[in-house]
């Protein structure tokens, strides 16, 4: 599986998350938008905007007296309010004004000297007094007293300010801590919910053309996964009665195929010697062995209990069944064993086979000279040997492949050496060839040893 390819479980909890975040960000931002409309959470008033510029224009004259500097901020204000009236006061009694300061206003002097901030303002008795704001703020001149009216608006900035306030002050920290938490709790509850598919994914990693009846487990699967795990097994269910047909076939046609070999072979010995007869015998016994090699692949489907088998006896005595077929072929058979047993478990009947069609390999192939050594070893198992051409290195794996031959006018069907595979698969080794010492080819078949 390639690693570019998407996480379902990742995009879950990702899709999860940021849902989430776009839920948690809206209802924050509605609550701090409630509150601020209420003034229960921050509060932006007109006059804070105009005190700030009125203190930055403060400055003090050579005789000690306060003076009032033409700021870019205060003329903007007063563009904005024509009507800009306000009173600074330090803390020495030092008082400048302007503006038209409302009569109610005009004569409070040093009486409020100890308020930090206040707001006045009355229609009672039928006397409007308009609105004011006192304040004592940070001035170029230090701390000064600013007594201004609360007309005017709130500047852009401000708002963005205060708007940065409020969420790097709350609203972030509540984003963040929510985003650990999902991030945390999201694959966790992801992970359980996927975790009923692991099974199915277990057994499925089990599925193999020898266990045909597996299927996938439906408990506890997710509903919406149901209808796929149910798809997986009706075709796994089709493809195990194909198998079966096939297999039936097969067996069907390699045994029919016996009787009319049999009673071919039959007349060909009542007839008189001839080349004919010869060739004719010779492509009757290639028939003969196909259909055993059928017969073969057709047991290896069927299960088999295991017993000890002595590698060093299957070995010798293929080696002893085979010896006068390659002694009339013009090769030296050869058996060598390093200790007198290594045991292995699986089926005598099968380890023969696949024993005898490595020699037969070699008997057809090895050139017709030399010497055919097979060897057994707890190391190597069992390896034949002989002095043919080989096998060249681009062929080594494709030799094994069903009717796979090295030479298209061969005797062969291109089947033993698959049959091998087989075998040696189903008792849990392998096979391979290597080229051998003296050019020719080394088939080496392992097993896992008995414990």
């Amino acid at each position: 599986m390639s690693l570019r390819q998407p996480s379902l479980r990742w995009q879950l909890v990702w899709r999860l998350s940021s849902l989430q975040a776009v839920f948690l960000t809206v209802l924050a931002i509605l609550i701090v938008a409630a509150l601020w409309v209420t003034g229960s959470f921050v509060s932006l008033q007109p006059e804070d905007e105009t005190i700030d510029a009125i203190a930055q224009s403060i400055a003090r004259g050579e005789n000690g007296a306060l003076t009032l500097s033409q700021t870019s901020a205060l003329a903007a204000r007063r563009a904005e309010l024509p009507g800009l009236w306000f009173v600074v006061r330090d803390r020495s009694g030092a008082t400048i004004a302007a503006g038209v300061v409302p009569q109610a206003y005009a004569s409070i002097g040093g009486a409020l000297d100890g308020i930090g901030q206040a707001r006045f303002g009355s229609n009672l008795g039928g006397n409007l007094v308009p609105a004011a704001r006192l304040q004592w703020v940070h001035s170029p001149v230090g701390e000064v007293q600013i007594l201004t009216g609360v007309d005017g608006s709130v500047s852009t900035s401000r708002v963005i300010a205060a708007a940065s306030i409020v969420f790097f002050s709350a609203l972030l920290p509540l984003l963040v801590v929510t985003a650990i938490a999902t991030l945390v709790a999201a694959p966790l509850v992801v992970r359980r919910a996927f975790s009923s598919l692991d099974s199915a994914v277990a057994r499925a990693e089990e599925i193999d053309i020898n266990r045909q009846g597996t299927r996938l487990p439906d408990e506890d699967v997710p509903r919406e996964i149901l209808p796929l795990v149910g798809a997986v097994n009706d075709a796994l269910a089709r493809l195990d009665e194909g198998y079966e047909r096939q297999k039936r076939l097969f067996a069907h046609l390699a045994h029919e195929w016996r009787t009319p070999l049999a009673i071919l072979q039959a007349r060909l010995d009542g007839l008189p010697p001839s080349p004919l007869k010869e060739r004719l015998f010779e492509d009757t016994v290639r028939l003969a062995t196909l259909a055993e090699q059928f017969l073969d692949l057709q047991r290896l489907n069927y299960r088999f209990e295991p017993t000890s088998i002595n590698l060093v006896d299957v070995a010798r005595h293929v080696v002893s069944e085979l010896a006068p077929l390659a002694i009339a072929a013009n090769y030296e058979p050869c058996f060598q064993a390093d200790e007198d047993a290594v045991e292995i478990f699986g089926d005598r009947v099968a380890l023969e086979r696949a024993v005898t069609n490595l020699v037969q390999n070699a008997i057809h192939h090895g050139g017709r000279r030399g010497g055919i050594t097979v060897h057994v070893g707890r190391a190597t198992g069992i390896t034949v040997t002989d002095e043919g051409r080989g096998v060249p290195a681009d062929e080594r794996c494709r030799i094994f492949e069903p009717f796979h031959r090295l030479e298209s006018r061969g005797k062969g069907f291109g089947l033993g050496l698959n049959l091998v595979q087989e075998i040696a698969l189903l008792h849990g080794g392998e096979v391979y060839v290597m080229e051998g010492p003296r050019g020719g080819a080394v088939f080496r078949l392992s097993f896992p040893l008995a414990e």
